[in-house]
């Protein structure tokens, strides 16, 4: 698990050694829109977001376009091994914005507990290194961690409506939740 978690930012950190961070975040969403959109014109999962644009391109920009140019911009000056310790603090950041929008049920001792014990693993795991030759490397993680955590927040709020082509209320709530 630590090297599906932590290759990603190893991969960021040597391509912003060749790549601007702009360059590499186009490189990554083209990447991605060239894999993904083909499945959903054929799906026909355009037509289910009609309607829900201002929230899609909210989510877009909170979820992928900033986190992943300030990660990338982060990267050139702190370590892969922070980055990803500084990543899994998003459930905890989650959990506040959670609150602070009226949901009550992460407030559990259980669940946060479970919160904080997961933090200290993974900074067991990919060690505490706070070296940082800029402090605004570590001011723009914190917008990462930010980002990661309202995209779940506006889904929830905004998105959940969104069926799949040819699904009704029925059959959605059939579906298994994974899906």
């Amino acid at each position: 698990m630590c090297v599906i978690w932590g290759i990603p930012y190893l991969f960021i950190r040597v391509a912003v050694g060749e790549l601007s961070p702009p360059t590499l975040v186009f490189f990554r969403t083209s990447a991605a829109a060239l894999i993904l959109l083909p499945f959903a014109f054929s799906r026909g999962g355009l037509a289910a977001i009609r309607g829900k644009w201002i929230p899609l391109l909210f989510f877009t920009a909170v979820e992928v376009a900033v986190p992943w140019l300030l990660l990338s911009s982060a990267e050139q000056h702190i370590t892969s091994a922070l980055a990803g310790l500084l990543i899994s603090a998003v459930p905890l950041v989650s959990v506040v914005i959670a609150t602070a929008l009226g949901s009550r049920e992460h407030l559990g001792l259980a669940t946060l507990s479970g919160l904080v014990v997961g933090l200290a693993g993974v900074a067991l795991i990919v060690g505490f290194d706070v070296r940082a030759s800029d402090p605004a490397a570590l001011l723009e993680m914190a917008g990462v961690v930010i980002g990661y955590s309202l995209g779940p927040a506006i889904l929830s709020r905004y998105l959940t409506g969104v069926l799949w082509p040819g699904e009704t209320g029925e059959t959605r709530a059939s579906r298994p939740a994974a899906a």
